[in-house]
């Protein structure tokens, strides 16, 4: 997992400041990433999410007509349940408030500006990481699912003591 490909992660970057979002999005190229997705209209943020089918989000909080705590409250609102967004925050208000607010919204990482660039470039690692973890714990569940359900619908002339095949 050290040398995580990042080129298939889809980002999306929510920031009104259209430097911070051209600046991030230049970042994660810089570094491999190849499906950016930057949004600098705060209401238009749960709709690119979704349509990008996103793996990750980065989401400054202070913005006009929609902040960051209601694009939080409609991500999760939006995502499935048992579904693992990663939202790594990245604003302005250093405030223990705006910290606890946005991780009780459902932030996943919580960083301040300026941004250091080596520590958000390693955060945002670390929650792809876990995304892909996820995604294969999903992927092995359902592939168990579907076996156990071969399993159970196994032929009648299979032998009842013998093991169940299970690819």
């Amino acid at each position: 997992m050290a040398d995580l490909d990042v080129s298939a992660f889809r980002v999306v970057v929510v920031d009104d400041q259209v430097t911070n979002v051209e600046f991030l999005t230049a970042l994660l190229e810089r570094d491999g990433f190849r499906n950016v997705v930057g949004v600098s209209d705060p209401r238009r943020a749960l709709d690119a999410v979704v349509a990008e089918d996103a793996d990750l989000v980065l989401l400054d909080l202070m913005m006009p007509h929609v902040d960051g705590y209601e694009v939080l409250r409609g991500l999760r609102h939006a995502s499935p349940g048992d579904r693992f967004l990663p939202v790594l925050v990245m604003t302005a208000d250093a405030t223990p408030e705006a910290r606890r607010r946005a991780l009780e919204l459902g932030a996943t990482d919580f960083l301040t500006k300026p941004v250091n660039v080596l520590e958000a470039t390693l955060r945002i690692r670390n929650l792809l990481r876990t995304r892909h973890l996820q995604r294969e714990c999903d992927r092995l569940e359902r592939a168990l699912a579907e076996a156990l359900g071969r399993g159970a619908r196994a032929p009648d002339d299979a032998d009842a003591d013998g093991p169940v095949q299970v690819p």
